[in-house]
């Protein structure tokens, strides 16, 4: 009994914690419905019990447990079981699942002209042979130096060099950290992390701490390599420290460490610029050897014009390279400030510039054609983390064929370096010499269309992305409008769309940002209403709450400006739902008060509709059922009274089923069976009754009515109910959902005493899993096999 108690006390804080930000996706959700159900039992009738969020509700639902525990030796058995099936949403869980499960490769390639920095190399393996091996925390290396000394190419070289060493795998984040204002949160950085560990999206949890956790508990028996680069602060790079003593962890940042060396062993590392050895040796190796020999002396003047600077030089060499009458004469002259006889037109550097980084890319940009030079520009008047194509063109206001060659043009330039097929970014450094550069020759009112550019391609990008990912829900603003799609759809291309949307989400965001700094009002809320289907079903909690935050205040300015008054309600709805992905429950309530005060003011039946629907998911996850089917029964009138004709009444059928559907549920949480039933079959017949028919959501009804069958107590009929949802999700190619169903139906054939039958549902189940890749989900399922 006393090892139950520690196993319910540990599932009853996963679960609770897990509830409001939804956390473990259905199957948490079922976890924390079967808690209900077993506190309700243990009171006896009394008032229904509250989900646990303090400690001392913790304690006593796990009281309760035991006490009912204690009455039979079948309740026993049934507290036992959900404890253990529970235990799965736990983040020490994961180890133990699938140890080296996934072996994440997240390191950029390395550069081949890397030269040098052996030292920095020798130096880190000094730190791990010496320190590693009674080590009890990761081995942390930090290189530090200013920008454009090569902190990013040694710490990736050395993760190369080193990897044989960490097989468990090897992590890499760009923390941005240039300035405070484009550091990226250790909260968006940790969910990458995860997902590359194998950790499946619906269970990465919403909010920073949990994530954290999580995240130790996946390195805790991995040997990895975690590669931190352009660190702004050690908050930003703490959460991101692995667990495990075998790790190793390399940092960059302009900035000396202070509590990664005082609290946490950290070694700091300053880089100095290459002897000019070194630089002679880096230019060569950037030029090839395709041009003749030029004598030595002259291509030592030229690497000391560099200063030994690692970027400089690749910006000069890539000159060299690409310009095959360029001689290493007039560029050593070009950077020590003084011209020949016959380059009286010669683009020189600014003569009272020193830094020799500056001074490499103002000759190398005085070298680009004059398109190729606004581009350059153009590009830098947002802080886009990459530049693909389509952004480029935007920006520069040009054809995409036309920008593919500029883009090929600025890399061999190395003024830009490609980071995948048709992808670039910017060094820090270079984005800020061509945004001074915009401001001098473009000015605000240039850079402004720009970036207006930018906001509107981009939004037209997610608004059809968005739509082929969603297509039902509905949705606010004109660049929804005239989308449709193909009546011969392949059933994979919403899986594609949201795999699109997923691959810019942080470009989406800067662009977000960037329309929000030009008071672009209108483009803001519409980008984000076009990221809600990614948000929803991906996360990325910390974000959607920052870019909605703009959101709202942006549709409060363009409302008070004749813009579109729906869009308040609608950005604090939305707002609201990223609030209880971090488990913020009082702020996501106010964020849907907001949002039903505001379309209730503007007339806007549907979106009311809504804010009121989504008080009562609220309610729904926090166990306050009663209250929940009310705000679904009043979301049921404000439907009704959108007449025909008016904005939202073709959604009404679909928003009215459900409704229906959530009202049942609620219904069952409180033990309301014969209308429960009577509300969820009446949910199955209107969603059967749209037109096409709508099998996915009738599989949830399904899914659903099994619940409340064998919440009442007759697996029988349960198992009937869960034939049908099995039947419904293999025809809506619901792959997940269809391995939920089939693992609840596992669940009723063990009550009944069939274990071939549930072995056999639970084998469906891994298949499923196995080809979603949910990693932990198939670990849960393989363990049940086990059992049986």
């Amino acid at each position: 009994m006393e090892a139950l108690m520690g196993m319910a006390f540990s599932a009853v804080g996963t679960v609770a914690s897990g509830a409001l930000s939804g956390a473990g996706g259905e199957f948490g959700r079922r976890m924390s419905e079967r808690l209900h159900e077993l506190l309700g039992r243990s009171r006896g009738g009394a008032t229904g019990p509250v989900l646990p969020t303090t400690e001392g509700e913790r304690a006593a639902a796990v009281a309760q447990l035991m006490e009912l525990a204690r009455s039979s030796p079948a309740l026993a058995r049934e507290v036992g079981e959900w404890a253990r099936e529970a235990s799965w949403l736990a983040p020490r869980a994961v180890p133990a699942v699938a140890p080296g499960a996934s072996r994440p490769r997240m390191l950029p390639p390395t550069t081949p002209v890397f030269t040098d920095r052996r030292d920095v190399l020798d130096w880190v393996t000094g730190l791990l042979d010496t320190e590693g091996r009674a080590a009890t925390a990761p081995t942390i290396a930090v290189l530090t130096g200013p920008g454009g000394i090569g902190k990013t190419a040694a710490a990736v070289r050395c993760a190369v060099e080193l990897g044989e060493r960490f097989p468990d795998g090897w992590l890499f984040a760009d923390l941005n950290g240039a300035s405070a204002g484009t550091a990226l949160a250790p909260s968006d950085v940790l969910a990458r992390f995860l997902e590359g560990l194998g950790v499946p999206a619906a269970m990465v949890p919403g909010d920073e701490a949990r994530q954290r956790d999580l995240y130790r508990a996946c390195t805790a028996d991995r040997r990895l390599i975690v590669v931190v680069d352009n660190a702004h602060s050690d908050a930003q790079v703490v959460p991101l420290l692995p667990a495990s003593s075998g790790s190793l962890v390399l940092v960059t940042s302009r900035h000396r460490p202070g509590r990664l060396v005082s609290e946490y062993g950290a070694r700091p590392l300053a880089l100095r610029p290459l002897s000019t050895d070194d630089a002679v040796r880096l230019i060569r190796r950037v030029v090839g050897g395709d041009r003749a020999p030029a004598p030595d002396a002259v291509v030592r003047a030229v690497a000391e014009g560099t200063g030994g600077m690692p970027l400089a030089v690749c910006t000069t060499g890539a000159r060299l390279a690409v310009r095959e009458h360029l001689t290493w004469e007039r560029v050593a002259r070009q950077l020590s400030g003084t011209r020949g006889p016959d380059e009286e037109g010669d683009t020189m550097a600014d003569p009272g510039t020193s830094d020799p980084v500056r001074l490499a890319q103002d000759v190398a940009y005085g070298e680009l054609t004059p398109a190729c030079a606004a581009l350059y520009r153009a590009l830098a008047v947002g802080s886009w983390p990459t530049v693909t194509v389509p952004l480029a063109a935007q920006a520069a206001g040009v054809g995409e064929g036309e920008v593919r060659s500029l883009l090929e043009e600025l890399a061999a330039a190395h003024l830009l370096e490609e980071v995948g097929e048709e992808r670039y970014r910017f060094h820090d450094l270079t984005r800020a010499h061509a945004r001074g550069l915009a401001v001098t020759e473009d000015g605000p009112h240039r850079m402004r269309a720009a970036v207006r550019r930018v906001a509107v391609g981009q939004l037209r990008f997610a608004a059809s992305t968005d739509f082929r990912v969603m297509p039902l829900r509905w949705r606010l603003g004109p660049a929804y409008q005239r989308l449709t799609l193909p009546e011969q759809r392949d059933p994979a291309d919403g899986k594609r769309a949201l795999a699109q949307l997923r691959l810019e989400r942080e470009n989406l965001a800067a662009v977000i940002r960037a329309a929000a700094q030009h008071d672009f009002d209108d483009l803001v809320w519409q980008l984000c209403e076009a990221m809600w289907g990614l948000h929803l079903l991906l996360g990325f909690h910390t974000q959607w709450v920052d870019t909605h935050r703009l959101g709202v205040e942006a549709a409060r300015r363009h409302a008070a400006e004749f813009g579109d008054p729906r869009a308040v309600g609608r950005m604090w709805t939305q707002l609201g739902f990223g609030h209880m992905g971090l488990g913020q429950a009082d702020d996501a309530r106010d964020a849907f008060e907001h949002a039903r005060t505001a379309d209730r003011e503007c007339g806007h039946h549907r979106g009311e509709a809504t804010a009121v629907e989504a008080l009562g998911l609220l309610n729904l996850r926090t166990w306050q059922f009663e209250a929940a089917q009310r705000c679904f029964e009043e979301a049921q009138v404000i439907l009704s009274r959108i007449g025909e004709g008016e904005d939202g009444r073709a959604d009404v059928p679909r928003a009215t089923a459900l409704l229906e559907h959530h009202i049942g549920r609620a219904q069952t949480r409180q033990g309301q069976f014969p209308a429960a039933l009577t509300r969820l079959n009446d949910a199955l017949a209107r969603f059967r009754a749209l037109p096409g028919g709508d099998s996915y959501n009738a599989g949830r009804v399904y899914m659903s009515l099994g619940d409340a069958h064998l919440t009442a107590g007759d697996p029988e009929l349960a198992r009937v109910c869960l034939d049908s949802a099995v039947d419904a999700m293999t025809e809506a190619g619901a792959g997940l959902q269809l391995a939920d169903a089939v693992e609840a139906r596992a669940r009723c054939h063990r009550r009944c005493g069939r274990p071939e039958l549930a072995a056999e549902d639970l084998r469906t189940a891994v298949a499923c899993f196995e080809e979603t890749g949910d990693q932990l989900a198939l670990a849960r399922v393989r363990a049940q096999l086990a059992e049986l």
